[in-house]
């Protein structure tokens, strides 16, 4: 990064635009014939990166092709430096990349990988060791092919340079030696031990060491072994003797004495249990027995009060532990709420309420609170970058993909030749897969459109303004998808309970104003469980504004405190308790199960927002039920099912 001038933030705006293009592996097409693969180009780097160009030099808009390929449009000012920057250095590694597959002489592989060091990477103070180290290395190639002649001319492969080069870093390290002082690390190998004031012998457990010898199955010098043959168990067991025998002051081993599944006893080395059972048999200690002072059993936490207590044989020196201890000793009580008292109330401004705010409140009242008047915005953390191409469309890709198809239709437009749009966009697999699949995406949406067009006949009316007064509140908005039989919403998508409140919302703001030759009949059209088309149709409200202003003081009221309204569990209590008329403890559980889910669906719960204000409590609660029963329970009995 230091190298082609890329920070941390360019590196955020690289993975957005990885994404955004749908990288996901091999250089080009070309690149994967090599692999034994198809000649397809879809979703590799040559593809994206050729889109990230054209994208700065003229407009997409998501479906203008250039020559088969489709600009990405979010490359604008100073970003065109850091794309820049990124091509060069994805140049670079493509060239390299290929450099890498034929064979090569010695030589030739010393200018190469020198090459890449001085082409990647800008060496500062504490890299400079390690830089050192690589570059004598990979002089000694050649140096070795000048000094054996003839029998170093021959080109040879990565392969054999990468083994090489990891033999001679393990065997060399990185410029520090053995044994220059203060403490150091390494195998267990022979001539290694030199007497020392202490040495620890670490990871001794009983399936490490003595190491086990796996010969090849056509070794028959291991299959019929003979007298004097080298044993590497034997060689283990002298070794452990050496080192023993180094020790001036102190020896110290370690093993993994407990199974960290079931906290059951895990035996040591036999090469351990040997020396013990020898200072067993030939030491003792009065009053107690002589292992019980050799051999000391730890705990499985640093942070255990046990090492910050009086005893001599456990015994910590960290600071941070120690105030872990000390939290453990302590009375602990529930943490309290993340929000543990009412916001102050809000100005005049909030008293403006948009339509469309509205909606978006009740579909989740806590995070339009952490959201609007707070600021806070949960991430659930990067996004992970695909490695492989697309095989299916599915999750939120497809519903994406099929809620543009149905854009597209809906405003006339033709979505057989979309196809080569999608494809541009690299969003379906390659090939007859992909077309098939796009075709099948196509026929629903377009059954969709045929089955939803019934409903807006003879056209569209002209949209509505809205301009409410409740005091204190002043509800605006624009009501579109009027026709003369109904409003109408649809989703190509599950019908969830937030479609249904922002649906109703809007439906009441409309039988609100009551607008001559406008329609007080809302219709909900989407998806049912199995993906067949359902639409929901909503009855004309004579109260339809004591209704809104009960909700607007819901919504007041979730300004100030995370209010116990949540959409998909207040659905299914007022689905059970007024509909299927539930007794309350069976409704209860059904509602619960909603809100933790279970192995094998998410609960509505595991919400970020919800997760961060009502941890550690039941929000299931009579508050719950009965802010449920007054936003659902008018909207059930004025709701019915059309057909399917």
């Amino acid at each position: 990064m230091r190298k082609f001038n890329l920070s941390e933030t360019d590196f955020d705006l690289v993975r957005r635009w990885i994404i955004g293009t749908r990288i996901r592996w091999g250089i080009d097409g070309e690149d994967r014939t090599r692999l034994g693969l198809p000649d397809f180009a879809e979703n590799t780097w040559k593809a994206g990166l050729e889109r990230l160009l054209l994208g700065y030099a003229m407009p997409g808009q998501d479906e203008n092709l250039f020559r088969g390929l489709l600009p990405y449009d979010e490359i604008e000012g100073s970003e065109a430096q850091v794309l820049g920057d990124f091509i060069e250095f994805t140049e670079m590694l493509f060239k390299v990349v290929k450099s890498l597959t034929q064979p090569r002489t010695l030589e030739d592989w010393f200018n190469i990988l020198t090459g890449v060091l001085d082409g990647f990477f800008e060496p500062e103070e504490e890299t400079e060791r390690e830089m050192q180290v690589l570059r004598r290395l990979l002089r000694e190639l050649v140096l070795m092919s000048e000094s054996e002649g003839p029998a170093f001319e021959e080109a040879v492969s990565v392969k054999v340079i990468r083994q090489y080069l990891g033999h001679a870093l393990e065997r060399a390290g990185f410029g520090f030696g053995f044994i220059t002082g203060g403490v150091t690390f390494c195998a267990i190998l022979p001539m290694r031990s030199i007497p020392s004031k202490i040495i620890c012998l670490i990871g001794m457990n009983h399936d490490a060491y003595p190491r086990e010898s796996r010969p090849l199955g056509f070794d028959f010098m291991a299959k019929y072994p003979r007298r004097g043959d080298r044993s590497r168990r034997h060689d283990d067991r002298y070794l452990f003797l050496e080192a023993i025998l180094s020790v001036r002051v102190i020896l110290y081993i370690s093993h993994v004495g407990q199974s960290a599944m079931d906290n059951s006893p895990n035996p040591p080395s036999v090469l351990v249990s040997e020396l013990t059972d020898y200072i067993e048999q030939g030491f003792e200690t009065p009053g107690q027995n002589i292992l019980e002072r050799v051999i000391t059993p730890h705990r499985l936490q640093a942070f255990s009060p046990v090492y910050f207590g009086k005893g001599e044989k456990h015994f910590s020196y960290s600071e941070e532990n120690c105030r872990a201890a000390r939290s453990l000793l302590e009375s602990h009580a529930l943490p309290s709420p993340f929000i543990s008292e009412e916001l102050p109330d809000t100005d005049q401004t909030w008293d403006q309420v948009e339509l469309e705010d509205l909606g978006r409140f009740f579909s989740n009242p806590t995070k339009f609170l952490l959201n609007r008047r707070l600021g806070i915005h949960l991430n659930e953390g990067p996004p992970v970058l695909e490695e492989r191409e697309p095989f299916d469309i599915k999750g939120l890709e497809r519903y994406l993909f099929e809620a543009r198809l149905l854009e597209r239709g809906m405003s006339g437009k033709r979505l057989d030749g979309f196809s080569v749009v999608a494809k541009a966009l690299g969003q379906l697999p390659p090939g007859t897969v992909g077309e098939c699949l796009y075709e099948d995406l196509r026929r629903g949406v377009e059954d969709f459109i045929e089955k939803t067009g019934l409903y807006t006949e003879p056209g569209p009316l002209e949209p509505v303004e809205v301009d409410i007064s409740f005091a204190p509140f002043r509800l605006t908005g624009e009501i579109v998808g009027l026709y003369p039989e109904s409003l109408l919403r649809f989703r190509y998508a599950r019908i969830t309970p937030g479609d249904r409140i922002k649906a109703w919302i809007y439906h009441l703001a409309l039988n609100t104003i009551k607008r001559n030759q406008y329609p007080t009949i809302s219709l909900l059209a989407g998806l049912d469980p199995g993906r067949a088309w359902a639409a929901w149709k909503f009855s004309p409200v004579e109260n339809s504004e004591k209704i809104l202003k009960g909700l607007l003081e819901i919504y007041r009221a979730g300004l100030t405190k995370p209010i116990h309204v949540f959409p998909e569990s207040a659905w299914v209590f007022v689905q059970e308790t007024l509909e299927k008329k539930r007794s309350p403890h069976e409704a209860f559980l059904k509602t619960h199960k909603t809100w933790t889910g279970s192995e094998y669906s998410r609960g509505e719960g595991e919400d970020a927002y919800y997760r961060l204000c009502f941890r550690n409590t039941d929000p299931i609660d009579p508050e719950f039920q009965r802010i449920s029963k007054e936003i659902f329970g008018p909207l059930l009995n004025h709701q019915s099912e059309i057909g399917k």
